[in-house]
């Protein structure tokens, strides 16, 4: 088999969660990245910091934007603005007009946007933006991979920080209904593969493509499932089907160190289903060796990358990921 060629990378959001993660995985598999921060100093400490060209640049600021894309084939779309602005909608829509225009002035070859799971009809606001924004991408004419994923199971994903911080202070907890909602997590192993392969993955055309994980399961299960792997106990669950999206949100932020800013959208977002209806994403990406990582599995990677299982213990985490016996 021929080695896939190299491609030049700008990764925004490199200073997130997603975009820190990704970086050293392009540089891996021989790609040269330039990581794009408003603020490069946030950079400083990153350990791949000298493997990479940073430049500074604001999705709000099309000029610094231009400069940014100069001599780059992909474009990684890996930011938002929950939580940073009052508007989140507005911004991120302007920022993704501003990604568009200023990508095509820079002959920029491919972008490759990270979006979320999301059923047809009414969504949250923050499922509505992140689905704009992949529209405005795609409608732009530069070949465009989106890829839509649920809850990244990692230590530091928002999304499994509320799960994890939820289930370890709340041996008995009142939830909306949406905890009977069905989701399909992924490890962030999977994500990052999706993404090192859409740099050169040959699409038929600019469109979504949907990933999950093996498991589907309802957000309830999901946290039961992570107590069990943590070592804790059996947490009681009482739904209250009145609960608002802000009373929601506020208790998510008084439990959680989510701010208030993104605990509400990730809460919103928890008011429909998040599983995958399209399947054909191995069509053009093939899954990992060894396939996609079950739930139980993720969470246990999640816990021991950190140390941080609150009544677990090594030994505990270890049998949890050890082969099942034949």
């Amino acid at each position: 088999m021929t080695q896939p060629p190299e491609r030049r990378c700008l990764v925004t959001g490199a200073t997130g969660y997603i975009g820190g993660h990704l970086v050293p995985e392009l540089l891996d598999r021989g790609h040269t990245v330039r990581a794009l921060a408003r603020n490069p100093e946030k950079l400083a400490d990153a350990p791949w910091r000298d493997r990479v060209e940073v430049a500074k640049g604001d999705l709000n600021d099309p000029d610094s934007l231009v400069s940014a894309f100069q001599d780059v084939d992909v474009v990684y779309y890996l930011v938002h603005s929950m939580g940073t602005s009052a508007d989140f909608v507005k911004a991120e829509a302007e920022s993704a007009h501003n990604v568009a225009e200023a990508a095509k002035r820079a002959g920029v070859q491919r972008f490759v946007y990270l979006s979320g799971l999301h059923p047809d009809g009414e969504l949250s606001p923050h499922l509505r933006s992140r689905t704009a924004v992949g529209d405005v991408l795609i409608e732009s004419g530069i070949e465009t991979i989106v890829l839509q994923a649920g809850i990244v199971i990692g230590s530091g994903s928002a999304s499994f920080e509320m799960v994890r911080h939820l289930t370890d202070r709340l041996p008995v907890m009142t939830t909306p209904k949406w905890v009977h909602n069905k989701i399909q997590p992924i490890a962030i192993d999977d994500v990052l593969h999706y993404l090192v392969e859409a740099a050169t993955a040959a699409v038929p055309e600019s469109r979504t493509w949907d990933v999950g994980g093996p498991d589907v399961m309802e957000y309830g299960d999901a946290m039961q499932g992570y107590a069990d792997v943590a070592g804790l106990s059996k947490r009681v669950i009482i739904v209250l089907p009145l609960l608002t999206p802000s009373i929601a949100s506020w208790w998510v932020g008084l439990v959680t160190p989510i701010p208030a800013g993104l605990a509400r959208p990730l809460v919103e977002s928890l008011h429909c289903d998040a599983i995958c209806l399209e399947h054909d994403i191995e069509t053009v990406i093939p899954a990992r060796p060894g396939g996609l990582t079950p739930y139980r599995e993720a969470v246990v990677k999640a816990l021991q990358s950190d140390g941080t299982a609150p009544k677990g213990d090594r030994r505990h985490l270890a049998r949890l990921s050890s082969p099942e016996p034949q």
